[in-house]
């Protein structure tokens, strides 16, 4: 949390630092004078767009890039004030930090108005409402992006392979692309479809995958996720007990079991029990021969009996439901017998840690392309057919789905929550209406309407600074427990909320998006500052021998 407050420190500064430096040079180093609005106005542009270029290439993540049109605002308002470096330094001065603003009085009137006006809390618990449900909806879907990302990853890899036909002598592409500092592992894999038969009557449609077992879990670390295996020091393999080589199957949890309809949980020692049980799978393979019109199509079909040697259980409900893995030599058998080169339909790779995904993406084309023409033998016309992707382009299109939803929802609560603003000016109204007095002794003594004002400003800003913590606070402590308070909601109703057949994952993330918590906090702090904008003038503007005269 420490860490994440000092980079939004340094990031502001650098924003302000990068944005007024030349700002600064220009007026009162090189001109000497105030600018005219049209030049004023061209240099506002070109350094905008020059900024924006200078934090696109620092991998700045802001989509509106709101914090460079206020420095566009403050560098045209430098550019036309005719003040001095000096005044107009104390002025900024005084603007970010209401010196003025800043002294006894005004800290007495806001501890009296935070203690004694028991109405403020009121203001304090609706931004502290408002800014946890933005937070918890918000880290609730980018926590279900990141899953979703990440699963892709632990499935198949960073990057991904596919060749328009099975690429025979694949362990020469391996050893090219593991020689690449870029990439820390590869793996091939063979994929097919099939029915598997566990009992009478139960016969289920699977996704079948060949895999070199100690390969596949360097690159997709899918060990983790065995039940058998996931404790073992051993190698990964598909050996148990008597079994034949070659005759092990890794089952999906729920190719072997349904969860439990109302827990939505597996019965784990049931499955345990599953391990060492044969199946019988059937799959296939379509091949053409040459007719004497045409390529006619030939079927193949192979039935063959397995043992189940471990069950995998990623917490990915379609992928636990419907895979099977097989030493890929002997699924090769089964789909290409005639086959004597081994054979794969997809590369997998695992990068090598902080590598962008552009530059692996062209190390790896440019690897794969260097392979097809020399060992395959293959023209570039073939070479360009083949398709490379990174797990996350795969994703793409549903992310962005999902992200357009999560811009949706957001917005229709933001609106909602922007009755805080509202809320925030009825309560500063009633506070200014009834202290009146307070009003006339501080004006009586001096003050301006000026200071007067922004001790409310300031009261708001405090009030929103509260709630936003305690809204951060709050949102923590239920995207953290997301799982537990949704098991005591079962419990309590009786059905469980979150299945992972609706929602594709078992458990709920629990990751707190902080980049969002931070944006929404620090505009929940602005809402309840303006929210007390106007009462703050009309407290300005009050005249303090008429409220006396009245008092």
């Amino acid at each position: 949390m420490l860490l994440i407050i000092l980079s939004m420190m340094f990031s502001i500064f650098l924003t302000w630092f990068i944005g007024l430096l030349p700002v600064i040079s220009i007026r009162y180093i090189l001109i000497r004078r105030p600018l005219s609005k049209k030049s004023s106005k061209l240099l506002v542009c070109v350094f905008w767009a020059i900024n924006l270029l200078i934090f696109s290439a620092l991998g700045t993540k802001s989509r509106t890039h709101i914090a460079l049109y206020v420095v566009g605002l403050v560098s045209y308002f430098i550019y036309r004030t005719d003040r001095s470096m000096k005044v107009l330094l104390s002025d900024i001065f005084f603007v970010i930090c209401f010196w003025k603003s800043l002294n006894h009085l005004s800290l007495f009137l806001w501890l009296r108005y935070l203690r004694k006006k028991k109405i403020v809390l009121l203001g304090i618990t609706a931004v502290t409402l408002s800014c946890a449900l933005l937070i918890v909806v918000s880290s609730l879907f980018n926590g279900f992006i990141s899953a979703f990302e990440r699963s892709a990853v632990e499935a198949i890899g960073d990057i991904v392979i596919y060749p328009p036909v099975e690429v025979s002598g694949y362990s020469q592409l391996i050893e090219r692309l593991e020689q690449s500092k870029l990439v820390e592992g590869a793996t091939a894999a063979l994929s097919s479809e099939g029915l598997v038969h566990l009992s009478k009557g139960n016969v289920r449609a699977v996704s079948v995958w060949g895999i070199e077992p100690e390969r596949h879990n360097r690159v997709t670390g899918f060990k983790q996720s065995l039940i058998r295996q996931k404790s073992s020091e051993s190698k990964v393999s598909f050996e148990y007990g008597g079994v034949e080589k070659g005759m092990g199957a890794i089952v999906g949890i729920g190719v072997v079991q349904k969860p439990d309809e109302k827990t939505d949980e597996y019965d784990f020692k049931a499955v345990r029990n599953i391990i060492g049980s044969d199946v019988v799978l059937t799959t296939g393979s379509v091949s053409f021969q040459n007719g004497d019109d045409n390529k006619t199509p030939e079927i193949r079909r192979r039935t063959v009996k397995f043992t189940v040697t471990d069950v995998i259980f990623t917490g990915v409900y379609d992928l636990d439901k419907n895979i099977i893995y097989l030493p890929i030599k002997r699924l090769q058998g089964l789909l290409y017998p005639d086959d004597k080169e081994p054979a794969a339909d997809q590369i997998q790779i695992k990068l090598a840690g902080n590598v962008k995904d552009d530059a692996a993406m062209k190390e790896v084309s440019n690897i794969w392309a260097s392979f097809a023409k020399e060992e395959l033998g293959w023209s570039q016309l073939q070479i360009k057919q083949a398709v490379i992707v990174t797990s996350k382009q795969m994703q793409s299109k549903f992310v962005a789905e999902i992200r357009k939803q999560m811009g949706i929802l957001l917005l229709i609560f933001g609106v909602v929550s922007s009755s805080v603003v509202v809320l925030i000016f009825c309560i500063f109204y009633m506070i200014v209406e009834s202290r009146q007095r307070d009003v006339a002794v501080i004006k009586s003594f001096g003050g301006s309407g000026f200071s007067l004002a922004f001790v409310f400003v300031w009261l708001g800003g405090i009030v929103g600074i509260i709630g936003a913590g305690l809204g951060m606070l709050l949102a923590y402590i239920i995207v953290k427990n997301f799982n537990i308070i949704e098991g005591w909601l079962s419990a309590v109703f009786g059905f469980k909320l979150w299945k992972s057949s609706v929602y594709m994952f078992s458990r709920i993330p629990t990751d707190v998006d902080w980049h969002s918590a931070g944006m929404i906090a620090f505009f929940s702090i602005l809402a309840a500052a303006a929210g007390a904008l106007l009462p703050a003038i009309v407290a300005a503007r009050s005249q303090p021998v008429d409220i006396l005269r009245y008092e």
